[in-house]
C-alpha cells in the first residue's frame, strides 16, 4: 500500500516531536498523517488523556474516532470520542476509567472540562482538524478556550483545506516554529482532479425526474446528494423512497440516534442513498461513494470542493453531478470563477435531454421510477437497529407504534408536551366559581343529596336613582303634581 503525499510530507516532521500546518484537500489521508505519530507518542496506562484531537463536526469526530481505533488496535490505544446530542454519563464513566486519546468537538469538550471531568493538564500532543471548518463554524474563541488548557509544552499540529487569514493568525499564536506542508499544487488542491464533474441548468420542478434517472446510471454505487435546507432534505429523500430507491435524509433537525442510523445504514450498504444537508459534507469518509449530486446550488467554492470531495476518495475515480436553476446563475459564475471551472454557462436540461443521458452512462428509456424488479435489492434503513444514546438538546422525529418515522416524517420536530397549567381565577379575593357557586347556588342539573341544605344565595338589589333620589319616589311625587294641577 502506496502512503499518500500529505503522509509523506507529514509523516516524518511528526514522528520528529515538531509542529505542522498541513494542508491538503479532503479524502487525501490526513487522519493518519497525524494519528501514526500521535499513537507513538502513547504510554498506556494513565488516567488523564495524553493526545487531544478537536474536529468540528460529530460526524469528523467519529470518523477520526474510527480511524484512530483501526489504527492503534494492536497497541491497546484508549480512544473515546466525545460530542454534544449523547448522553453525557458514557462519557463521563469513560474519562473515570481512563483514556489515552481523547476525539471531541468544541463544545462538548470545554463542558466536560468546565464540569471538572476532562482534565486537559497531561495532553502532549494536540491536533485541529478541519480548522477552516471550525472557523466557518463559529468555534474559534472556543478553540482558544480549549488551547489556553493544554500545557504550553506540546506538539501541535493544524490541518485545513484551506488557510484563510484568520487559521494563519491562530497558528501564529499557539503553533512553535511550525512546519508548513502542502500535498499538492494549489491549483489540484482547490479541484478534485479524479472526479469527473458535469453542471447542468435545470429547472426545479424538473429535478426530481433528473435525479432518479440518473441514480439509474450504469456503474452507480453509494451516492450522496445535497441540499441546501433541512426541509429540501426530506422532500426529496421521501420522493426518492416513493420512487424505489433505497434512501435517508441526514441533517440537524434529526436527532443524534437518527443521524448515526442513517450513516451507518449508509455506510454498511443498507442504504445507497443519503441525502444531506452540508452537516454530512464533512466528516464522512466512505470509499465507495461513486456519485455526489448538488441538488441544489452550493453557497460558496469550499462548500462546492467539499461537497464534491465525498467521492473520488483514497485514490478512487467518482462523478460529481450539480444542477443550476435559473436564479442561482450569479452565484454559480462566481463559483465558476473561483474555481476555474469550464462550466460558466451550464447547458439547459432536462430529464430527457439526450445529452444528460450521454454524459451520465444513463440507459435509453429509463424512467423516473425504479423498476420493481431492481427494487429490495438492499436491506433499507429499518433494517439498521435505532440506538438509544441518551440524547441531550436535540430534537427526535416523532415515533408511532414503535417504528421510528423516517424519510417524509424525519424533519418534523417533537413537539413538547403540554404542562397542566391551571389558574384559578378570582374576583374580590375569592376563586371565581365559589362566587358563581354562592351566586346561583347549585349547579344547573345538580340537585342537593338528600338531607343536603340548599346552598345559600346571595341576592344582589340594585336602587335605580335619579337626581340623586331613587327612581320609584321621584315618580310618585311627579303623579302627584300632575294630580295638583
Amino acid at each position: 500500500m502506496e502512503a499518500f503525499p500529505i503522509q509523506e510530507l507529514a509523516l516524518p516532521i511528526a514522528l520528529g516531536g515538531h509542529d505542522i500546518i498541513g494542508q491538503a484537500r479532503t479524502g487525501t489521508g490526513k487522519t493518519l498523517a497525524f494519528g501514526v505519530a500521535l499513537l507513538q507518542r502513547i504510554t498506556h496506562g494513565g488516567k488523564r488523556p495524553q493526545a487531544l484531537v478537536v474536529a468540528p463536526t460529530r460526524e469528523l469526530a467519529l470518523q477520526v474516532t474510527d480511524d484512530l481505533l483501526v489504527a492503534g488496535g494492536k497497541l491497546g490505544t484508549r480512544v473515546l470520542s466525545v460530542y454534544g446530542g449523547r448522553a453525557y454519563e458514557p462519557q463521563i464513566d469513560a474519562l473515570r476509567e481512563g483514556v489515552d486519546v481523547v476525539v471531541g468537538t468544541p463544545g462538548r469538550l470545554l463542558d466536560l472540562v468546565k464540569q471538572k471531568h476532562l482534565n486537559l493538564s497531561e495532553v502532549g500532543v494536540l491536533v485541529l482538524d478541519e480548522a477552516d471548518r471550525m472557523l466557518d463554524l463559529g468555534f474559534l474563541p472556543d478553540i482558544e478556550r480549549i488551547i489556553e488548557r493544554v500545557p504550553a509544552q506540546r506538539q501541535t499540529m493544524m490541518f485545513s483545506a484551506t488557510m484563510p487569514g484568520e487559521i494563519v493568525a491562530l497558528s501564529r499564536k499557539y503553533l512553535t516554529r511550525p512546519t508548513n506542508v502542502r500535498a499538492e499544487s494549489h491549483a489540484e488542491s482547490e479541484a478534485t482532479p479524479q472526479v469527473a464533474q458535469h453542471v447542468f441548468q435545470a429547472h426545479q420542478m424538473d429535478k426530481p425526474e433528473m435525479v432518479a434517472r440518473l441514480l439509474q446510471a450504469e456503474g452507480r454505487g453509494l451516492t450522496m446528494v445535497f441540499c441546501q435546507t433541512k426541509r429540501a432534505c426530506d422532500r426529496v429523500a421521501s420522493d426518492l423512497v416513493q420512487r424505489g430507491f433505497d434512501a435517508a435524509a441526514v441533517h440537524g433537525d434529526l436527532g443524534q440516534g437518527q443521524r448515526e442510523r442513517a450513516l451507518r445504514a449508509f455506510r454498511n450498504g443498507k442504504i445507497d442513498v443519503l441525502v444531506a444537508t452540508d452537516v454530512a459534507a464533512r466528516g464522512l469518509d466512505v470509499d465507495d461513494v461513486t456519485h455526489v449530486v448538488n441538488f441544489e446550488c452550493p453557497d460558496s467554492a469550499d462548500t462546492y470542493v467539499h461537497r464534491i470531495g465525498r467521492t473520488g476518495r483514497a485514490g478512487k475515480e467518482g462523478v460529481s453531478v450539480t444542477l443550476i436553476d435559473w436564479a442561482d446563475l450569479t452565484r454559480w459564475k462566481l463559483i465558476n470563477s473561483t474555481l476555474d471551472l469550464p462550466f460558466a454557462a451550464p447547458e439547459e436540461t432536462y430529464s430527457t435531454s439526450e445529452h444528460f443521458f450521454a454524459a451520465l452512462g444513463i440507459p435509453a428509456g429509463t424512467k423516473g421510477k425504479l423498476p420493481k424488479e431492481q427494487r429490495g435489492e438492499r436491506a433499507g434503513l429499518a433494517a439498521e437497529e435505532l440506538e438509544d444514546i441518551g440524547e441531550t438538546g436535540k430534537t427526535r422525529s416523532r415515533e408511532r407504534g414503535g417504528r421510528d418515522r423516517d424519510h417524509a416524517d424525519e424533519g418534523e420536530r417533537t413537539r413538547r408536551p403540554r404542562r397542566n397549567r391551571s389558574r384559578t381565577r378570582t374576583r374580590a379575593g375569592k376563586p371565581v366559581d365559589d362566587v358563581k357557586q354562592v351566586e346561583s347556588g347549585t349547579a344547573e342539573g345538580d340537585k342537593p343529596a338528600h338531607g343536603d341544605k340548599p346552598a345559600r344565595t346571595r341576592t344582589r338589589s340594585r336602587r335605580r336613582t335619579r337626581n340623586g333620589a331613587p327612581v320609584a319616589e321621584a315618580t310618585t311625587a311627579e303623579t302627584a303634581e300632575a294630580k295638583s294641577a
